[in-house]
């Protein structure tokens, strides 16, 4: 048990203010409150590795709602729930009465009367999917104050429009693992590089959470796409601002093989320039077909262009020794594999696909982190307690 006591005391000393507070964006949570994550993450992981039950909850409900599709982040927070001792109810929106008028003010308070913690994914809408869960946020809040919920349910950000922290904080997981602790990655490069993809209307939310989150820690991080590929400028002017912060270094370029150029780790990811994601939004809100269909076809022209910016063995050469890690929130587009032409080369993606599942593996561990920091304001003394009580989880 001397790991989880290391661990315990490490979170003892840090300020945080997690308890009872929704998880949203990972930069409006201080450096405190992103490593108390981490910590428990990791302690979650230690209990799980070595038979220690950690089942916290005797009942309560998990409810799952997913606007878009997910493999990954579903079966992660599910898994997460479970691991705590929670039951998962999706929330499927074509089987509520929300097609009956019925309010996101109303459902959320329907949904949370024996309710601990809601995920929510809404990543479709550019400025829609943050707003949709302040939203649902403030109707529990009114729903609590006014005696209708025994408790304020939290709220797990599963993917918006803006960010995605459940997947950038599993990737700061498995980059502190991989190279040794957190303080280790200060200076390393970490190169957030669009790639070319055969579709269209890729969200935004994962190339600027890294960005987001990386920054905060002291990389070196390189934001690289074609002319005309941008994100959202708020975030980008953030990411700057972080950099300068935390004595890390960050810059845009619209090289592909500039942004390798001796990195440390390469982040090959497609998405839809900032532009496109708003002309989409409408077109979506007016469910305009003709429109929606017009501009796919322009878009896919449009990435055509850019085949060359494919991840090949030929350009990880450029990285720091030739070995920079590979890193993707998955699905990936491989080339000759899942598509005729994609984001990464079959040999580099299959070089490293091991390391991509790692890098997945610690997604339920981050989600089970917030809720446990959500809803236990010592999160010290609850891991002491459980580790205290070394119930085994598998008996035998």
């Amino acid at each position: 048990m001397k790991n989880i006591h290391q661990i315990t005391d490490k979170i003892k000393g840090l300020h945080s203010n997690l308890f009872a507070n929704d998880f949203l964006l990972t930069w409006d949570k201080t450096e405190d409150e992103l490593r108390q994550t981490l910590l428990v993450a990791e302690a979650l992981k230690y209990m799980r590795d070595h038979n220690i039950a950690t089942r916290c909850f005797d009942s309560g409900l998990a409810v799952s709602n997913f606007r878009d599709n997910s493999t990954r982040t579903r079966f992660s927070f599910a898994s997460a729930c479970n691991l705590l001792g929670l039951e998962v109810q999706d929330m499927d929106e074509s089987k509520s009465q929300i097609a009956h008028g019925e309010t996101v003010r109303e459902t959320a308070n329907m949904i949370s009367f024996l309710t601990d913690i809601i995920g929510i994914r809404d990543d479709m809408f550019l400025g829609e999917g943050h707003t949709y869960m302040k939203e649902v946020g403030d109707a529990l809040d009114d729903g609590f104050k006014n005696g209708v919920l025994p408790q304020r349910p939290g709220i797990v950000n599963l993917q918006c429009d803006i960010d995605h922290p459940t997947q950038s904080m599993a990737d700061l997981m498995h980059l502190a693992d991989y190279y040794g602790g957190l303080e280790n990655l200060k200076g390393k490069k970490i190169a957030m590089t669009w790639a070319y993809s055969p579709s269209y209307g890729k969200p935004l939310s994962v190339p600027q959470g890294i960005i987001g989150l990386m920054t905060r820690f002291g990389m070196e991080v390189d934001l690289a796409y074609p002319e005309g590929y941008t994100l959202i400028p708020e975030v980008v002017e953030l990411a700057g601002k972080n950099a300068a912060a935390s004595g890390g270094k960050f810059r845009v370029v619209n090289s592909m093989e500039d942004a390798f150029a001796n990195a440390d780790i390469v982040y090959p990811k497609s998405w839809a320039p900032f532009a496109v994601m708003q002309r989409r939004t409408e077109l979506l809100k007016n469910s305009d077909k003709e429109g929606l269909n017009a501009l796919e076809q322009e878009c896919l022209g449009n990435n055509a262009r850019f085949k060359s910016w494919e991840c090949t063995e030929e350009k990880m050469r450029l990285t720091k020794d030739g070995k920079a890690l590979y890193m993707h929130c998955l699905p990936a587009d491989i080339s000759g594999v899942s598509c005729k032409e994609g984001e990464v080369q079959n040999s580099v993606f299959e070089r490293y696909r091991i390391e991509t599942y790692k890098e997945a593996g610690f997604k339920p561990y981050i989600i089970a982190a917030m809720i446990f920091n959500n809803k236990f304001k010592d999160a010290a003394a609850m891991l002491g307690r459980l580790c205290e009580r070394n119930k085994r989880r598998v008996k035998g």
